[in-house]
């Protein structure tokens, strides 16, 4: 093989190897290009999705007023129950000291 024939066989398989790519990258730029529905679709949940976090943060939101309040109620309702059992239980000290007494005179 001489120089010229070496010459025109390495201009021949570059140009052949420039051929491939290029085809390479036609076919993959073919098949992963995004149409421009796909992008509104992608703004469209992209804005969904945002809508729909900020629903979530306004229902945390809610949820923790509404248990704050619950919270409150409770320990209201609880510092309710504790009087009413010791007027409960003083009453009933008094009711059996009345008794005691009311026996201790019909006795005597």
């Amino acid at each position: 093989m001489n120089r010229t024939e070496f010459i025109i066989t390495a201009t021949v398989i570059l140009f052949i190897a420039f051929l491939l790519g290029w085809a390479a990258h036609w076919l993959l730029h073919r098949f992963t290009r995004v149409a421009a529905g796909d992008v509104e679709n992608l703004e469209t949940l992209a804005k969904n999705l945002h809508q729909a976090e900020e629903a979530r943060e306004a229902a945390e939101t809610m949820a923790e007023k509404i248990e704050k309040d619950l919270s409150s109620k409770l320990a209201q309702a609880e510092a309710e129950r504790t009087a009413a059992m010791d007027t409960l239980r003083d009453l009933r000290n008094e009711l059996d000291e009345l008794r005691a007494y009311v026996e201790q005179t019909n006795k005597g």
